[in-house]
């Protein structure tokens, strides 16, 4: 692969995290980059994590899942070079965006991981997000790493309706 194309992967990368209000997943973004061609699946992740040894992206590790954020830095460089990304390009992106734009959000703003606590119990942190802002965050102490994987794994299909009976329990009269 040659340095101009790794620096235009570079380039997409952070014109992806600056064209939202939400940051992206490792595997949103290598989606994109190989469902669209782009280039393979092993590039993305060397451009990523070149960007986030420059501090142009800082990550932040839930779970197995690493959320992509851009820095200030990541900014600057983008505002300096933005030139240097194709419009069709930008176009891609942007039309993907439109696309799919509420199941990336939905898939970065519901969020459940564990850790271990006393000797065979494990506590469940999970939370749902709304445009950054924290709408309900659950804590939970199962007896094995077993349930906790378990109730992680069901948080992101289970979370609204868990949302609407909290709130409903709590708000509506008898």
């Amino acid at each position: 692969m040659s340095e101009e194309s790794l620096t235009l992967y570079k380039l997409m990368v952070l014109y992806m995290l600056d064209n939202l209000d939400f940051p992206l997943t490792n595997s949103q973004l290598s989606e994109f980059f190989v469902n669209h061609g782009y280039t393979s699946y092993f590039h993305v992740q060397q451009a990523i994590n070149e960007l986030v040894e420059s501090s142009f992206l800082r990550g932040d590790l839930i779970r197995n899942t690493t959320n992509y954020h851009l820095t200030e830095a990541g900014k600057e460089a983008l505002n300096m070079f933005d030139s240097k990304i194709p419009e069709p390009i930008k176009d891609d992106i942007l039309d993907y965006f439109k696309e799919k734009k509420y199941q990336l959000r939905r898939e970065v703003d519901i969020t459940a991981d564990y850790y271990p606590l006393k000797k065979g119990e494990y506590m469940v942190k999970a939370q749902v997000k709304e445009r950054g802002t924290l709408l309900m965050e659950l804590s939970l102490n199962v007896v094995s790493k077993e349930q906790a994987i378990a109730v992680c794994d069901k948080w992101a299909e289970k979370s609204d309706a868990v949302y609407c009976k909290v709130i409903e329990t709590l708000l509506l009269d008898d």
